[in-house]
């Protein structure tokens, strides 16, 4: 006996034309065919394992749901983060302890062998303890960030999260498989442009390139995390100042994720105009991933290799900073001019001349930014780490800062250029001058209207 096959979806769809001229159609096509497909495959196909697809289609209606699938994926941010920000705490002070104690040993060689203090501060309080800052900041974050993502992505789920973003990102132009690679952005923008291969299109591939910059990565994560800490959290203590915390951070997660959005919405009706390419996913089922396996192939591929270019890139702006800081012309450093000279245009932006300058040292790598900025502050001439928060907010006020420079500059920790390391993986992806420039230049205006904005409007309202 023929199996009886019901109604055919897809033809009633093609020929009603009022769901034709609906926006809608080419979604409403895909799903009449699915459901057609499914339809036959139960009269035709014997399932051995009942209860694990209706076990799959269960946590789909919750992961992909319109109501729960959002809210469930800001949950889940919010643990990675947290697991990331905790459990590097301890690692990176470990490694710190480590680079400082090799770091006495170095110096009592130099010492040893009557080396010029200039070759001793080049080589050891430059480009040495520059470098340690990057590995003991960036390689314990990434090493916890990178294995959670692809235990993530092993388990089934950042499918589900590439499905619940493609509706936003097609509404702007883009392409869905942008959310996946933006989610790489958490731990490297650097490793985020390369995962952009995954996006067929061109047009889209490169609106994903520009615009995902505005997710912060390892190096920026610490301050974030310092300056809501210091300042917007500075009225809680306990258990809430640590939710004050992590609230004021995904704020900032959200808000870049909203730039991202709206500037891939405006090239996409600008400069990068098109159709955005359709996306259709099939989900895959949900499965138990090798942990250990994933945990190994994920730091050792992806934690080293981002790890190596950081540093490579980093430790030539190490040594810059060092020279600027200890050459000094008449009584005052060269580090201590070009802040002066950034200060009035700074001091528009809601910041300061030495918080400018410590962003522009710091294009090779975001993590030289803080220690840039209080060896400014300090005139201590080497790259610094004060160990007390107490201390280290102390310093910032005695320079003048309020609430507001702490926002602002966490506004344009966010915004701005992305690293050296992410613009060499831009130029090599995309093999163009022109849009390694426009990655570069594109950031950089935002982040400068955005704290502009925000100083004028707080000023306005009189909040100081």
């Amino acid at each position: 006996m023929r199996a009886t096959v019901p109604p055919n979806p897809f033809d009633e769809l093609m020929n009603s034309a009022q769901s034709l001229s609906d926006g809608n159609t080419r979604e409403q096509i895909v799903s009449a065919i699915f459901q057609t497909s499914q339809a036959i495959c139960h009269e035709t196909v014997t399932y051995t394992k009942q209860e694990k697809r209706y076990e799959t289609e269960k946590l789909d209606r919750i992961f992909t749901s319109k109501l729960w699938g959002f809210p469930i994926m800001l949950a889940m941010l919010a643990v990675v983060i947290y697991i990331t920000i905790a459990g590097a705490n301890i690692p990176s002070s470990m490694l710190a302890e480590l680079f400082g104690w090799i770091e006495g040993y170095l110096t009592l060689a130099f010492k040893a062998m009557h080396a010029p203090d200039w070759l001793h501060g080049i080589l050891v309080l430059g480009l040495y303890r520059g470098t340690a800052w990057v590995v003991s900041v960036m390689l314990p974050p990434m090493a916890i960030f990178f294995p959670i993502f692809a235990l993530l992505e092993n388990y089934g789920y950042l499918p589900r999260v590439a499905f619940n973003m493609d509706r936003l990102f097609k509404s702007s132009g883009a392409h869905g498989k942008q959310s996946l690679t933006m989610a790489m952005g958490f731990g490297c923008n650097a490793a985020a442009i390369m995962s952009t291969r995954i996006i067929e299109s061109p047009r889209e591939r490169m609106l994903a390139i520009l615009t995902n910059n505005f997710v912060p990565c390892n190096g920026r994560w610490p301050t974030l995390i310092l300056l809501a800490s210091l300042f917007m959290a500075a009225g809680y203590t306990g258990g809430w100042k640590t939710l004050v915390t992590a609230g004021v951070v995904m704020s900032m997660v959200l808000f870049g994720i909203i730039v991202t959005l709206t500037v891939s919405w405006v090239l996409s009706k600008t400069a990068l105009r098109g159709v955005p390419t359709h996306y259709t996913l099939e989900l895959p089922p949900y499965r138990r991933p090798k942990i250990w396996d994933t945990i190994v192939r994920a730091t050792l591929d992806k934690s080293l290799y981002v790890l190596k270019r950081a540093v490579t890139v980093a430790a030539p702006a190490a040594i810059l900073t060092w020279v600027l800081g200890n050459i000094h012309i008449g009584d005052t450093t060269i580090l201590a001019y070009m802040a002066h000279a950034l200060d009035p245009f700074a001091r528009e932006l809601g910041l300061d001349g030495y918080i400018l300058l410590a962003f522009i040292l710091g294009l090779p790598a975001n993590e030289i930014v803080l220690p840039v900025l209080l060896m400014g502050y300090l005139s201590t001439g080497a790259l610094t780490e004060v160990d007390s928060l107490y201390s280290l907010k102390q310093i910032f006020l005695d320079h003048g800062w309020t609430w507001l420079t702490a926002l602002n500059m966490m506004l344009f920790s966010l915004l701005h250029y992305p690293c050296g390391t992410t613009l060499v993986n831009i130029y090599k992806e995309t093999k163009s001058k022109k849009w390694t420039f426009v990655s570069f230049a594109l950031p950089t205006g935002i982040a400068i209207a955005v704290t502009f904005l925000t100083t004028q409007i707080v000023q306005w309202l009189g909040l100081l």
